[in-house]
């Protein structure tokens, strides 16, 4: 049997980083590298495993990984934040080597082969978990690595993201087992005939049904005009210090050059509105009065954009509110959503995925002190205010899925919006605090796999960055460049049938996870009966 030195144990950590870090959408771009990437870092823990090693061994070697994986992938988060971009990377990296590390520690009380498939319930159930918890940071899911490869993903109307995450680990186990058998374990090439035939299949079943689907999938005719206006304000420079009605102009000037009598929606940025106010005097407020008068040249067009807000509240609300300090009360800040129908009637929606450690501060229930290390961003810090469930606004009698920036990479809170009746979505961003780089090509990568898990039309509407249209197959069909004052229009078809992921939402992740505990409860009984057997 072959082993391996501390050294080569190193270099393998390093490759399957490197291969995760390349494999990703605009890290590299090399998707298919994907179904390798796992394998150098599983020959790691098996030689670590048959040598006896300690297991904390496996825990370091995890880490070295899924370091680089973070670095490599996620390192333009210290445009934004070094303070968050160093938390970010490092916590992530902790967390996804403890998930490694846990399933060498189950893996052998199980039989050698059978123990690897551990380690698909272990991470699709820990991906599952990590949309859903305090610390969610689910930008670098496994699945992720198909958004810019939609034709062969199509499937995902069924699965969502989690099932790439799935068939990523499946074909590098397979993989690795067939590697360990021929070159480790020394068994003939004949004898892995039946493996090499498995693998084949799931590799090329999934593409050749996704490619099917692709080609033959054709959009019901329901066009909606939709104008995207992307107005490029700095938002270091010019964003929170340029006066809010220069601002507007921009927005309104390239709104007028591109609306027609049939535009049903005009989409600006997330924080367009960028001058904090209260929900309830929003039509007292100067800049309301004006966004009406301009807005009665758009005919019956409906004006989606993004705000900052506050409410008040007369007894603590939620863990986001905050005492006033001149007098009774209570307010809460939000990142919103606002729409102004057709008949000038304001709607409020708030953004309810928060990114950690600017708009959220984790654990504030247990560690109120915490509130101190806010990064300020978009005018406000702190943890904000969020909605009790996913909603959903309409105009012209058109229902949409309102997304602000993060909440475009969460499938299953989307999946609930086009539940409620989301025949469109429209998703309103600030990419700029990030430069030009991949971070909001990855982002607006994103939304094509929310296109297909859904089969809906999407609007992509960015500060400055990539403001697109995506059709139901995940294609990008008309987009905006980097930092350029510009608006587009086009026609979105809306869709009122549900997939199987719209009406289920993530069930491979509730199933995976239910199999673990049921896994790790049938060990836990298991061992507890030796223990007594050995009193006996």
């Amino acid at each position: 049997m072959i082993t391996f030195s501390k050294k080569n144990r190193y270099l393998l950590s390093i490759l399957s980083g490197l291969l995760m870090v390349i494999s990703f959408p605009y890290t590299g771009s090399l998707t298919f590298f994907a179904f390798i990437s796992w394998i150098p870092l599983l020959l790691v823990e098996f030689n670590i495993s048959k040598q006896k090693y300690r297991p904390s061994k496996v825990y370091i070697h995890a880490f070295i990984t899924f370091f680089i994986y973070n670095l490599g992938a996620t390192w333009w988060i210290w445009n934004a934040s070094p303070e968050g971009a160093i938390f970010a990377i490092f916590l992530n990296a902790l967390i996804m080597a403890f998930v490694f590390y846990f399933f060498h520690k189950i893996k052998k009380n199980y039989s050698e082969n059978s123990g690897y498939l551990l380690l698909i319930f272990t991470w699709v159930s820990f991906e599952f978990i990590h949309y859903h918890w305090e610390l969610s940071w689910p930008w670098l899911n496994l699945g992720n690595v198909f958004s810019i490869t939609p034709q062969i993903v199509q499937w995902f109307s069924i699965t969502g993201v989690l099932g790439g995450t799935f068939w990523v680990l499946l074909i590098n186990i397979i993989s690795f087992l067939i590697f360990k058998n021929i070159y480790i374990t020394k068994k003939k090439w004949d004898t892995q005939i039946k493996n090499f035939l498995i693998l084949g299949s799931i590799f090329l079943i999934p593409i050749i049904y996704s490619l099917i689907s692709y080609f033959s999938y054709e959009e019901s005719k329901n066009p909606i005009e939709v104008v995207a206006i992307q107005p490029n304000i700095d938002p270091y420079n010019e964003k929170f210090t340029t006066e809010l009605k220069l601002q507007l102009d921009k927005i309104f000037y390239q709104a007028d050059k591109k609306i027609t009598s049939n535009t049903k929606f005009i989409l600006a940025p997330e924080t367009a509105i960028s001058s904090t106010f209260f929900e309830e005097d929003l039509k007292s407020q100067p800049f309301f009065n004006y966004m009406i008068q301009r807005k009665k040249r758009w005919g019956n067009a409906a004006f989606y954009t993004g705000a900052s807000t506050l409410c008040f509240f007369e007894e603590k609300h939620s863990t986001a509110s905050r005492k006033l300090e001149s007098g009774p009360g209570f307010i809460e800040s939000y990142n919103t959503s606002l729409l102004i129908n057709q008949y000038d009637i304001p709607y409020f929606v708030h953004k309810s995925k928060l990114v950690l450690g600017v708009e959220k501060i984790p654990f504030l229930t247990m560690l109120p002190w915490l509130e101190q290390l806010a990064i300020n961003l978009d005018g406000a810090s702190g943890s904000l205010g969020i909605e009790t469930e996913p909603k959903v606004l309409s105009a012209n009698n058109i229902p949409f899925a309102p997304s602000i920036c993060y909440e475009s990479i969460y499938g299953d809170f989307i999946s609930k919006q086009v539940k409620k009746g989301a025949e469109l979505i429209f998703v309103i961003t600030n990419d700029g605090w990030w430069g030009d780089t991949p971070g909001y090509k990855q982002h607006a990568s994103f939304s094509r796999l929310r296109a297909i898990e859904n089969r809906r039309s999407i609007a992509r509407c960015a500060n400055t960055g990539i403001s697109c249209f995506i059709n139901q197959r995940g294609d990008i069909t008309q987009k905006t460049n980097w930092w350029k004052e510009t608006s587009i229009r086009g026609e979105l078809n809306k869709n009122s049938e549900l997939t199987f992921y719209s009406k289920n939402g993530d069930v491979l992740g509730k199933l995976f996870s239910f199999i673990l505990v049921f896994i790790l409860g049938f060990g836990l009984i298991k061992s507890l009966f030796k223990m007594v057997s050995r009193y006996k």
